[in-house]
């Protein structure tokens, strides 16, 4: 296996010196300290009885792109696994007379993501991939905003390589888990969260 990846990797470096745009533009990634947390939510969300989950959204000058739109799906799949039963689960409790309604608002503010095929050519030429997502919470009836976590994950250039791609695509099962989490930890008591959690090490 490693003497496939360093021809690739040979190879890559070879079209690259004939073509600099062939390892993709090189976006600087936040920078976010490991022990970053998220503030805690304005309140518990059991304070809500039901609970509206969005589609995964991503704006300027990330929408369009084939790579990140790729990665929109990857998360959203993901998201679709480990948040939404979380969701259902929550609706359907009893509710009362007048429900109160949590907007969870899911959107992607920085992506570089390497697809399968650019990290089989270039190896880890292509650079890593990283996601920022922010989620917005609201209160569908007022609009008030009652928290704004968000959550980072990066995929490193070798790992990623080494792994033909796999460490790329784990990090959109790290972010639906994070932000599952999140919804949990803060439903019976508002306690904030990571906003980077490193490979194996999910609350």
């Amino acid at each position: 296996m490693f003497k496939r990846v360093a021809i690739v990797m040979l190879s890559a470096f070879a079209l690259s010196a004939l073509s600099p745009a062939f390892a993709g533009e090189k976006v600087k990634a936040p920078e976010i300290a490991d022990d970053a947390r998220n503030p805690p939510p304005a309140v518990a969300l059991k304070t809500f009885q039901r609970f509206e989950l969005s589609p995964v959204a991503m704006g300027a000058p990330w929408a369009g792109q084939k790579a990140n739109e790729e990665a929109k799906r990857h998360l959203q799949e993901n998201l679709d696994e480990r948040a939404r039963p979380l969701v259902a689960e929550w609706n359907a409790l009893p509710a009362g007379d007048a429900p109160r309604t949590l907007k969870i608002e899911p959107e992607i503010a920085y992506v570089r993501f390497i697809t399968g095929g650019k990290r089989f050519f270039g190896g880890a030429f292509a650079g890593g991939s990283a996601v920022l997502l922010k989620v917005r919470l609201t209160d569908a009836a007022s609009g008030e905003v009652v928290g704004e976590p968000q959550f980072y994950q990066h995929a490193n250039a070798f790992s990623a390589t080494y792994t033909f791609g796999a460490m790329d695509k784990h990090m959109m099962i790290r972010l639906s888990a994070m932000v599952a989490d999140y919804l949990k930890a803060n439903r019976d008591a508002p306690v904030g969260g990571p906003v980077a959690v490193a490979p194996g090490h999910e609350e």
